[in-house]
This record gives structure tokens, sequence and C-alpha cells, in this order.
């Protein structure tokens, strides 16, 4: 993943740099009920807690500035209007990930783009630079779960450690304080993305979510889908953003796993940053139906080959609303002259392609990761945000070590509802926080998760209850 707040997130432990990711702010709805009651499932696009919007400038967790103080550091929330003081911030942020120095230009793009999350940082005031020793960032972002409701989350991102200040605490200090920072305020739950996984379990995040890199051999495949079609058309990202933008949201918001883009984060989809690699190589299609209507995208770039006749090309996000945007693309992609590879990364597990190929050994995945965690901290919130596709009943025992979420609750669902309270009654499935998180969205992981271990009791009925027919995805860094 490239070294680039402008670009990524970042997480890390006191013993090196983990990158994560996130999304944008919005109004919620709704409501919920606590302690032993049960409470109603939302509707489409509402969410049911009641989240405190006003995140930006909420305080410093005070645990995590008394461990930080007693590190001999001071954790201060940054002055985002403040541009010396904001852009110490990006660039320490830039050395977290190694990355070069940020230009003039590059700055300038960062403040306006990540100034509505809540930036902090931590600080050596005995060090003769008054730039941060460690950064993270912070915001409230709507997150697709089964059923298509949107469900505010805490996406925690650019979190890093200065190389020179390992082993202070600084990353346990960081990660602690976001997640009581999002308890306090009433978010249901917290997400990022990673570039290690051997951190976060011990902080309650699960893998919901898998992404797959795929690679066609195209001098081996031919088309075998059919026939397509609606019109595709080159376009540029100036004259595309305002439509790339709705398509986009339509996009994110049909598919589980998924979240809610600011325009800064959309936009590197649609076009390419300042201080991209060859900018001149980059490329933008848009599909519309017969009808006109827009209903997707790609932007990829042309690789070079000693060989003319072998470009590769690299997909940097194919967006589509429709079926019959998803096979026009991916055909126009596969089909271009003087090409002999397409390289898509961030991908679904279930991306059709083996099916629309004559060859499907031509059309492989070399690769698959977790990507989106996520971190459960009210679970009837969590529970009855999203649908489920058969009606059942469960007990769950969920355990955390952080005692958030923490609790037996009985689960009932009616007509794909559900309705949460707590209860004494025996366990129908024993899990820790982590587990369930992974489970959440939709995705087959329960019998993997008991045969390590990390789920007791009646699997089955888990994994049938919570399973989605489509795997969730989420298709971008954030």
């Amino acid at each position: 993943m490239s070294p680039c707040s402008s670009a990524c997130g970042g997480c890390a432990s006191d013993d090196g740099v983990i990158p994560v990711d996130g999304g944008h702010p919005r109004d919620g709805g709704g409501g919920r009920t606590g302690g032993g009651r049960p409470s109603r499932p939302p509707g489409p696009g509402e969410y049911g807690g009641e989240v405190n919007q006003s995140y930006e400038n909420t305080p410093v967790d005070e645990q995590s500035a008394h461990e930080i103080e007693d590190a001999g550091l001071r954790l201060a929330l940054v002055d985002t209007s403040d541009a010396d003081a904001f852009d110490g911030w990006i660039r320490a942020d830039f050395r977290g990930f190694h990355g070069g120095a940020p230009s003039k230009d590059v700055l300038e793009e960062s403040r306006g783009h990540l100034a509505d999350r809540r930036t902090t940082a931590v600080y050596d005031d005995d060090a003769p630079t008054a730039e941060p020793v460690g950064t993270v960032n912070s915001w409230i972002a709507p997150l697709t779960v089964p059923g298509g409701v949107r469900l505010d989350s805490w996406a925690i991102s650019s979190v890093t450690v200065s190389p020179t200040h390992r082993r202070r605490g600084i990353a346990r200090a960081l990660l602690g304080g976001e997640l009581r920072t999002a308890h306090r305020l009433g978010v249901p739950l917290a997400i990022l993305t990673v570039s290690e996984s051997v951190i976060y379990g011990r902080w309650g995040f699960g893998p919901a979510t898998f992404s797959a890199e795929w690679r066609v051999d195209t001098k081996r495949v031919r088309w075998a889908g059919g026939a397509t079609g609606g019109r595709l058309s080159f376009t540029e990202p100036d004259a595309y953003r305002e439509t790339g933008l709705a398509v986009l949201d339509a996009a994110m918001a049909a598919r589980p796993g998924e979240i809610g883009l600011s325009p800064y984060l959309a936009e590197r989809l649609i076009g390419p940053l300042k201080g991209s690699d060859h900018p001149d190589r980059f490329r933008l299609v848009r599909y519309d139906s017969p009808s006109g209507d827009p209903e997707g995208f790609v932007s990829f770039a042309l690789k070079a080959h000693d060989d003319f006749v072998r470009h590769t090309v690299e997909v940097n996000h194919l967006a589509a609303t429709t079926d019959a945007a998803l096979t026009a693309l991916w055909r126009f992609l596969l089909e271009m002259d003087l090409v002999s590879e397409v390289r898509a990364w961030t991908r679904g597990v279930d991306e059709p392609l083996p099916a629309l190929v004559s060859d499907l050994r031509g059309a492989a995945v070399a690769s698959v990761q977790d990507h989106l965690w996520v971190r459960i901290l009210d679970v009837p919130a969590a529970l009855t945000a999203r649908r489920y596709e058969r009606d059942g009943e469960l007990v769950l025992d969920a355990t955390d070590d952080l005692g958030f979420a923490a609790g037996r609750y009985r689960l009932t669902v009616t007509d794909g509802a559900a309705t949460v309270s707590e209860t004494s009654d025996a366990p129908d499935v024993t899990l820790p926080v982590a587990s369930l998180g992974s489970v959440y969205l939709g995705h087959d992981f329960a019998r993997a998760l008991a045969v390590a271990g990390r789920i007791e009791g009646d699997v089955a009925a888990l994994d049938a209850l919570f399973r989605t027919a489509v795997p969730p995805r989420l298709s971008t860094w954030f």
C-alpha cells in the first residue's frame, strides 16, 4: 500500500507501522432502548443508536492522556485550522509509512481533504522539533450492513508511531483512546483496514471482509459472458466527478462491507491524486445504460512493457450499480488491444470473472487477504441494525476483555428483522467480541473460527443466521 496519508491510513504497534483507513460523517436517526429491553430495528438508511455527531473536537481520552504523560509525552488534538501544526502532523504521517516528504501541493490537498476528521497527535516536548511522534485520525463513516442499512461507524486511520519512540505505549494509548471515545459518543462499532493482521485481535477487532487480487491473462482467454449493451465512453475525471461520486455512493450503499466515502476518498477512485506516479497513463471509462443512466465506471492505468503488445492494465477502481455495467466494464478491460494482462486489487472473492471468460484458469486469484476489520462496541445496536436472510433465535454470550460489549444477549429474528435483549438464560453460542465482528457482515467464517476454538456452541445455527448469500466486500482502503 502506498505510504501516503492522502491515499490511506495507518495503524501501528509500537514495533512498527500498520496501515488502516475510513469514510464520511452522516446524520443518523432512529433510536434504541438499552438495558434488558428489546430494541427495534432501524429502517434502511437509518441508524439504530443515538450517535453524537459532534465528534471532530471531542477532547482526547483522559486515560490515554495519562498513559502518554506517564511516558514523558503529551497527547493533544491538532488544530486543523493552523496550517503549520497540521502540516507537521501530515509530515509525521508520511514518515510513519516511510513515504517521501510531501510537496507543498500535497500538503495543501491533504489539509483540505482531512480537515473534517478528528486529528490527534502525540508530542515529545523535549524534542528539537515540534512535529508529532505519534498520529491518528478518526471520523464517523456510514458502513453498509446486510439489508442495505448504513450504520454509523468509527473509522480509524493514520495511526503511526515514530521509529524514534518505539515501545513507549503510544499505539496502545492511541487505539484504546479511540475505542473509548467512540463508545462514549454512542457509536456502535469501530472499523479499520490494515496491512498487518497480528495486532488487532487484542483490541477486539475481527476480520469481517476479505479482498482478492485478480489477474487475467488476456492472451489466453476470450469473452464468454454474452452480449453487453449500453454505452462505454472515455471521460476526464474533472468532467465526470459529480456523476462519478453519485455512482460510487450508490454502489457502496448496495454491498455490505462498503463504506460511504467523503469526496476526498471518492475522488482518488475516480482520478489520480496530486503526486501520483505517471498520471499521464491514467484512464477513465464510464458506462451508461441503453436509456442513458450512468451505472458504472472503471479507472485504470496502463503499464508499459518492453514488448509493446504486452501492456498491463492496472485497475484503480471499478464501480457498478448493475450487473450490465459490471460485465460491460470487465469486457472492455479484457478485450483491450496491445494488452496481455489485467490486474485488479481489492475486488470481491466472488468476482464473476471465471464465468465471463472461456478459460477460467486464465482468470486467477493471485492472493486473498483480510481487509475490513470490525470491532463491535454496542451489541444490541449493531445486531438490530442489520437484516437477516433467515429467521431464528440464539442466546449469545459475548466476551470482551475491554468490557465494551461483554454480556449475554437473546437475538430474535422475525421476518429478517432482529430484536435483542439481555438475558441470563444458558447460551447457545459463546464467542469473543472479535469473532462476533468477523461474522457480523455475513462472511462465511463461523466454522473456521469454531475449528480454531474461537466460537463454541451451536456454530451451525450461528452461521445460518448471520451468513449472507452475497459475501461482504470493501473495495477501497481508508
